[in-house]
């Protein structure tokens, strides 16, 4: 670790300050803060009844873990609070262990990922793999459309299994018992909310679904279970902070919880953190954010709060909205502050069957159904991958569907190693661990070549990857200003997976939005024939995938300068 190791994790806040913020950024921020505010408040009340857990919780975190993330954090644009990702396994620790069970095991993830963190793990946990994030994602999308099927019907279940098949069962036993009145009124929500996406995206559409479906209930006596029905009225202010009781059983019964937490915590916050970077060209701090997303979590549930994690959707509406620095995310935390302050007794009125109306369509947005279909024409082996990943959080537990996503896709990688050698047995391994993007130097490229002004060229050497696709980012980042053509080099990638095929997607798109044209030159025959499934031929045009370095640069000198192209 060198000296200067240290500034790795300072919050972007500090580099923020010591920039210079002025009334423009402030501005900005405002504007940005306040419209996350709109979107966070619906989320949050819906997020935390999902879980098994009162509104306010939901609230509390997201005022005291959103505060504490933007604070800490490694991420400009990141915006925290509870999420989709969290449902399930708070739902089943609640259950098992009480709120007190949930308070232990988040007290022992925040002091997991501040461990992370600080180790340097950060960086790692980037490197997980594309078919294994995508196949969780998409379970966790189906527990929590599962989970908010009783409320949408009316349903008046007592005892509801907390298992998938269990639930599942439960609610067909009760169809006959369904509300058609509640029916109707989570159906109207949902279709308000997609109508509001299309024709009007700027719209808040969950807090207008969630305020007319309160002023139906209010004005017209609506009668439908609510938020007040269920829960009484909600608190006007934020409650001290108090650990909770607890002995060494209790502790050791929630170890599994806590590590549950972390993992995903670390995962969906540095997920967001990566998209975030690739809407702004931005970079964050990764074991930074970890840090962040430790401290965040034992605040929040010491304040009465529930995990919390980087919210993705959240995120992109703050960089969509104008926020420039993580100055927004803490004004959308007062924002929240102030409204349960001013506002708490006025939800008592909003329906649960439009928040369950709300977390449908969270599920929906957060199903990868494009992703998965996207996927599902990859090789056999991510394929595997993706459908077992997904099998098991649905079925089994989300800690095992990772795990085994893992280990899965570490065989195949080794399998694929393997015949890499094989067929190219004149590459020694060793050799291609050195560095996976290999700038030529200038000497050879005068003696081989000669480059067009205004254009890169890269050579990726070895297997191209999930732990080496998450690098290929950084190749821009490296250069001073966007090149107008980049030439990337596949002549020595005996294979490329699903991940290595996504992030060679993300990185195209990125080179789209600077301007920058990519030419694909001498791509393998294995790693041709996935990027033609996967549709990347198609996407970056097969006028830009050429046979071989000469024909790339004749192809580079024609985009550099069309008028000696034509000469």
């Amino acid at each position: 670790m060198s000296s200067n190791s240290w500034r790795l994790y300072l919050p972007k806040t500090i580099t923020v300050l010591r920039e210079g913020y002025g009334v423009s950024r402030l501005r900005a921020d405002l504007v940005a803060g306040v419209t996350v505010a709109i979107v966070a408040l619906p989320l949050s009340l819906a997020l935390a009844i999902a879980s098994g857990a009162t509104p306010e919780r939901g609230l509390y975190t997201a005022v005291i873990a959103g505060f504490l993330i933007s604070l800490l954090g490694g991420s400009r644009y990141q915006i925290g609070g509870p999420t989709g990702a969290f449902v399930a396994v708070v739902f089943g620790v609640i259950q098992l262990h009480g709120y007190d069970g949930l308070v232990l095991a988040t007290l022992m993830a925040g002091g997991i990922l501040i461990a992370f963190g600080l180790s340097g793990l950060g960086t790692m946990i980037k490197y997980i793999p594309y078919p294994v994030v995508t196949g969780f994602t998409s379970g966790i999308a189906l527990l929590i459309f599962s989970s908010q099927v009783t409320d949408l019907l009316g349903l008046r279940i007592a005892d509801m299994p907390g298992d998938f098949l269990g639930r599942a069962g439960a609610i067909v036993a009760h169809i006959g018992m369904l509300d058609p009145l509640t029916l109707t009124v989570g159906l109207v929500s949902i279709l308000l909310i997609f109508a509001l996406r299309r024709m009007a995206p700027r719209l808040p559409g969950f807090l207008i679904a969630v305020v007319l479906g309160g002023l139906a209930v209010a004005l017209f006596g609506l009668d439908v279970e609510t938020i007040g029905s269920r829960f009484g009225e909600l608190p006007r202010s934020l409650p001290a902070p108090a650990l909770p009781a607890f002995d060494w059983p209790k502790i050791v019964a929630v170890v599994p919880a806590a590590f549950t937490i972390a993992f995903l915590a670390g995962i969906e916050s540095l997920l967001s953190c990566v998209i975030a970077d690739g809407m702004t060209g931005g970079r964050h701090r990764s074991n930074s954010e970890l840090v962040a997303q430790g401290a965040a979590n034992i605040a929040s549930v010491l304040f009465g709060g529930i995990p919390a994690t980087g919210a993705l959707a959240r995120t992109a509406t703050n960089i969509k909205a104008g926020g420039q620095t993580p100055f927004a995310g803490m004004i959308h935390a007062v924002v929240l502050l102030g409204i349960l302050f001013v506002a708490a007794p006025l939800a008592g009125y909003i329906p649960l069957t439009v928040l369950a109306g709300v977390l449908v369509v969270v599920a929906w947005n957060m199903s990868e159904v494009e992703s998965f279909r996207h996927l599902m024409r990859a090789p056999l082996g991510d394929r595997i991958v993706l459908v077992v990943t997904f099998l098991l959080t649905v079925l089994v537990d989300i800690t095992v569907a990772v795990e085994i996503g893992v280990l899965l896709a570490m065989f195949l990688f080794l399998r694929r190693m393997i015949d890499a050698t094989v067929a190219v047995p004149q590459r020694g391994l060793l050799e291609d661990d050195v560095d996976d993007f290999i700038r030529p130097s200038d000497a050879a490229l005068l003696r081989d070549h000669i480059l067009p002004p205004g254009a890169e060229a890269f050579q990726i050497n070895g297997p191209f990857f999930f732990g080496a696709a998450a690098r290929l980012n950084e190749v821009l980042d490296r250069l001073e200003k966007p090149p107008r053509v980049f030439i990337l080099r596949l002549g020595r990638v005996p294979f490329i997976d699903a991940s290595g095929a996504h992030a060679l997607e993300e990185f195209i798109d990125r080179c789209r939005r600077h301007g920058t044209a990519v030419i694909l030159s001498g791509p393998r025959r294995q790693a041709l024939r996935v990027l033609l499934r996967m549709g990347l031929i198609d996407r970056i045009g097969r006028r830009h995938v050429v046979p071989n370095f000469d024909r790339a640069l004749a192809l580079a000198r024609a985009i550099a300068d069309p008028a000696v192209a034509r000469s």
